[in-house]
């Protein structure tokens, strides 16, 4: 090598010292503001908001200046006409910090703050919206972070469709057009599905968990699945909210669920899906905290985690096989309910819910095509922010044969408006069919899961996650890691195989 060689490849060290330091601290800054958000929703007093909303408007200032600072631009340059120095690891780094910067830079600093302060004020609005059945309470603002989203997106892209521009803040590699292909081909094979299960003579156990149950009991319970699942206390902790959430890091992973004391089986279901977001979180390298590598991959791969612990685990017959014991202990009630009858429980079908977090895992899907067009006109300025209530009740009609009595229960059941968190539902759809692709490729390595769900055995199937996906946090681009880690490209086939057999099975379908 010689001495300008030298050289040089001392500089592009030291230049991406630098930039992984400034990395850090803006990561730093966004997990502080993580628990403050978290804080907020899960133990703040409630006058707590005026302030609290000036704290996060000043974290995210910060990190926006940090991130938008002339240095980090330079150090990109530098970095990039030097990308053959670079290790892999390193490139993938400074491709995601290049993403963010990117967009960020295209973004006025006030406009940064404005939306997070009107974040911020806008959760206890939604919350009391929601409490007192009265969306217009909540419309105006609303109406506000409508007009900032498009007003943010037209900064990054003027010449994009917005909603695209946003649909990428959460999955930046799979592009909408996919997004969109997905949700058509689930529709299409979805509806004759659920309509041929409404047609099915099976008589299924729906009522096996009818009853009341305290909520103190459910919450042990919760506890005891999380036990059975292997969820390390050491890196977390169990809250209730309104809106069943996940958040922190790798060191710092919490989950909240919430309880109804009619509803045994959805607080399970909760906090299991939960589980499969913190148990994600986790499983992320310690050594790589607050960089890109220590992050997970966006949404998509995020859902994915919480779809497969929550339907291929724990709505599975061999998870009930051996976890209706436990529910026993907690709740005797449950004596004469039998494994089979849980299993059916855990499954039915049923199109009359009005409640996204307490769907089936077929109408589910329904559940977010309607968020998805409602948000798409929202933010394309073909639907009217006061029509909202008609067209959400005019739609569950339409797709699921049920109409909304209230906003609390139609337009105001999700949290995620209220963050201004426009192009976030798709994913959820985008992780279920995941969920199904990872968890065909871990039993195809593996062998048959069912009896180590029968055994609570799930090392074997949290090794492979962890070596197939969490360890790689944003190494790859999600097209990448899919195809890393199944061996194929992203498909909704597993996904349709997977329900065709279930429910064909529970149902007695031909």
């Amino acid at each position: 090598m010689t001495t300008d060689q030298t050289q040089t490849a001392i500089n592009t060290t030291e230049a991406y010292d630098r930039l992984e330091e400034r990395v850090e601290r803006i990561s730093n800054i966004g997990n502080a503001a993580g628990v403050l958000q978290w804080d907020q929703e899960v133990i703040m007093p409630e006058a707590g908001t005026p302030a609290r909303a000036k704290q996060l408007s000043t974290l995210s200032s910060l990190s926006h200046e940090l991130l938008t600072d002339e240095e980090t631009g330079d150090l990109l340059e530098e970095l990039e006409a030097a990308s053959d120095d670079l290790t892999s690891d390193q490139r993938a780094v400074v491709r995601e910090v290049r993403r963010t910067y990117d967009r960020a830079t295209s973004v006025p600093q006030d406009l940064v703050e404005e939306i997070s302060e009107t974040t911020s004020n806008a959760h206890p609005t939604w919350t009391q919206a929601r409490k007192e059945d009265d969306f217009e309470q909540f419309a105006p603002t609303l109406e506000k972070l409508v007009d900032l989203k498009r007003e943010y997106a037209a900064h990054i892209d003027p010449d994009a469709d917005p909603y695209e521009v946003l649909f990428a803040e959460y999955e930046p590699y799979l592009d909408l057009e996919t997004a969109e292909e997905i949700l058509e081909r689930l529709r299409d094979n979805l509806v004759p599905l659920i309509e041929a299960i409404d047609e099915s003579d099976a008589d299924l156990a729906t009522d096996a968990f009818a009853g009341q149950f305290d909520d103190d009991d459910q919450e042990a319970l919760a506890r005891d699945a999380l036990d059975a699942l292997g969820y390390d206390w050491n890196r977390g902790r169990l809250d209730t909210a309104p809106h069943p959430f996940s958040s922190g890091t790798q060191f710092d992973a919490r989950v909240t669920t919430r309880f109804d004391e009619e509803d045994l089986l959805g607080s399970i279901t909760s906090v299991i899906h939960e589980f499969g977001h913190a148990n994600y979180t986790i499983g992320l390298p310690d050594e790589e905290y607050a960089t890109p590598l220590g992050e997970a991959r966006d949404l998509t791969v995020h859902e994915s985690q919480s779809r497969l612990w929550e339907n291929h685990v724990g709505r599975s017959r061999p998870f009930w096989d051996r976890f209706l014991t436990t529910a026993r202990e907690r709740f005797p009630e449950l004596e004469d309910v039998s494994p089979r009858e849980a299993y059916e429980a855990a499954n039915q079908v049923y199109d009359d819910n009005l409640i996204r977090v307490e769907a089936d895992e077929l109408t589910y899907h329904l559940h977010i095509v309607i968020r998805f067009e409602i948000e798409r006109d929202l933010i394309s300025g073909d639907l009217a922010v006061e029509d909202v209530p008609e067209v959400w009740n005019d739609k569950y009609e339409e797709y699921l044969g049920v109409r909304p009595d209230t906003d609390a229960e139609g337009c105001l059941q999700d949290i995620h408006w209220s963050h201004g968190s426009f192009g976030y539902f798709p994913t959820y759809s985008l992780g279920s069919v995941l969920a199904a692709q990872l968890y065909a490729a871990a039993e195809d390595e593996l062998g048959d899961l069912d009896e180590r769900t029968r055994a609570g055995e799930f090392d074997d199937l949290n090794g492979w996650l962890r070596e197939n996906v969490h360890q790689h946090g944003k190494r790859y681009t999600t097209p990448d890691l899919i195809e890393s880690a199944t061996g194929e490209p992203f498909t909704a086939e597993y996904f349709l195989e997977y329900v065709d057999s279930k429910y064909g099975d529970l149902y007695d379908l031909e």
